[in-house]
């Protein structure tokens, strides 16, 4: 049977494929070209490592899934996809940053084994204001006077190497899929673009998104797990329902408890002009609806 364009370009969306598909080897590929569009360098994945938040429990819909990978450097690269909002997500990543570092260094090495470290985040949620889809941030050392940056000196293969601290420290992505509302022009805008909606163009060059076309469609999985991933879809959609009603709730009583606050303000302000034109309290009353209580407090 013939199924038609709209069937055969459906796409498993990311967070799903990391829980399962790109965590074979045979699949790094796609990792690898969304790492190398997103850090502007060429990475090659040699290996996974453990990670935590990648559970399969009955409320695993709804929490992060994550990956960790050591690219051919050496260094560590960790990939969350966030679908709910956590109040302490920024302390969150940095405690993970943290643990990876302290997990990946052998007990008794020196120091300068320690191998830098990216954190990617991709965050289905509002973690706060700002205009931009993609956040990058870095540690690095300006002079308060001078405003250049500090170089210190590194000792690497028995070689003392001047180094940046932006070269050793870690580096932070944040990837606020939401926010992406453009048409897709580069590599890394096609990526977003797929992350956002599961789409990608037939006619994509950008890295790993050629080989997802291949590897990630929805049709190429067995009949169980659509069904498990149809199940994944339909509860973030009731999950989000969920919140966006609860918000639009929060935000409707907000207004009326607003409204109804500020036409207290008002009425108060025409009794306080009423009773400095000697009118009786009961008057007022009667014109302003407060009790008698609110108008002597004036």
């Amino acid at each position: 049977m013939t199924r038609n364009m709209e069937t055969t370009d459906r796409y498993i969306r990311f967070d799903w494929a990391i829980k399962r598909l790109l965590r074979q080897k045979a699949n790094f590929g796609v990792l690898e070209g969304f790492l190398t569009v997103l850090l502007g360098e060429e990475v090659k994945i040699v290996e996974l490592l453990e990670s935590e938040g990648n559970q399969l429990t009955a409320n695993d819909k709804f929490n992060r899934v994550d990956i960790k990978a050591k690219n051919s450097k050496g260094e560590i690269i960790i990939i969350e996809v966030q679908n709910t909002r956590e109040l302490d997500y920024l302390e969150r990543i940095l405690y993970g940053v943290a643990k990876a570092i302290t997990e990946h260094m052998s007990l008794g090495e020196r120091y300068y084994e320690v191998k830098k470290i990216y954190s990617i985040s991709i965050l289905y949620f509002d973690i706060g204001s700002g205009s931009d889809y993609l956040y990058h941030g870095q540690n690095s050392f300006v002079g308060v006077h001078t405003g250049d940056y500090l170089k210190v000196s590194s000792k690497e293969k028995d070689a003392i190497v001047p180094r940046l601290p932006s070269e050793i420290y870690p580096e932070y992505f944040l990837i606020r899929v939401n926010e992406f509302n453009k048409v897709a022009v580069t590599p890394l805008e096609e990526w977003i673009e797929y992350l956002k909606t599961g789409c990608i163009r037939p006619d994509t060059k950008a890295p790993g998104l050629e080989e997802a076309r291949k590897k990630l469609i929805y049709y190429n999985m067995t009949p169980e797990e659509r069904r498990a991933y149809d199940e994944h879809l339909s509860a973030m959609m009731i999950q989000n329902d969920v919140l966006d009603t609860a918000k639009l709730e929060g935000l409707i009583e907000g207004r009326q408890e607003g409204l109804i606050e500020g036409e207290k303000r008002k009425q108060s302000a025409i009794a306080c002009n009423l009773k400095k034109m000697g009118l009786s309290v009961e008057m007022i009353t009667e014109a302003t609806g407060l009790s008698p209580e609110e108008i002597e407090k004036l």
